[in-house]
């Protein structure tokens, strides 16, 4: 099984909702955070590919037909080349409420994770993200929001240039399923659209948001 349908978006972007609508329409399971959370011989995999040994991406990828979100957002341009037939979904939604939600979230978690009760497998992942995400994509202070956006906007710009425009949907989920489904050329469901992932639900995976 190769992946279909690749996620360059960064969390907070409606990555939930585009999973489970992506499931929906047939492109799944699809590849998330929470699937690590929830698979920890997972997490072997992206301590090798924080500290920059190879991988087999058909490995990594085992079972899955999509993948959004980190950690597999890191590396969009080798899941684009080792699965050329794939489409990339680019998920964002506008700046200020991302990085307001960004930094209730998982940079919030970035700053206090270690002094959080996890399972060990999820303190593994957190460093191994921690290195992906704040070193090797931000390169800058968690709390720097002009650091943070630039690096938003950056993402944006380079899919663009890199991802031929027949390949890739720039999509925010408040756009619905006509978009995702006019771009993956499968019917529109006659469901409402997947709303997920509000801040009580990704504290509440983690046993609860810390106070500090």
């Amino acid at each position: 099984m190769a992946l279909k349908v690749i996620g360059s978006g960064f969390g907070r972007t409606g990555t939930k909702s585009a999973k489970d609508a992506l499931e929906q329409l047939g492109f799944g399971p699809c590849h998330h955070m929470y699937e690590v959370i929830e698979n920890p011989p997972q997490v072997a995999f992206w301590q090798d590919i924080a500290a920059g040994r190879p991988v087999d991406w058909n490995t990594v990828f085992h079972g899955y037909t999509s993948q959004v979100d980190w950690p597999g957002a890191h590396v969009w341009r080798e899941l684009a080349t080792a699965f050329p037939d794939a489409k990339v979904l680019h998920t964002r939604r506008p700046e200020a409420s991302w990085v307001k939600s960004f930094s209730r979230t998982i940079g919030k978690l970035m700053y206090t994770y270690q002094t959080m009760e996890l399972p060990p497998h999820i303190k593994d992942m957190m460093d191994a993200t921690s290195h992906l995400i704040t070193t090797e994509t931000f390169k800058t202070r968690l709390d720097d929001q002009e650091g943070l956006l630039a690096a938003y906007r950056q993402r944006t710009e380079d899919v663009m240039a890199a991802i031929p425009p027949e390949r890739l949907l720039v999509f925010d989920v408040a756009e619905g399923w006509e978009p995702l489904c006019a771009f993956l050329d499968v019917p529109v469901p006659d469901t409402p659209f997947p709303h997920q992932n509000v801040r009580a639900d990704f504290w509440d995976r983690l046993g609860g948001e810390p106070d500090t």
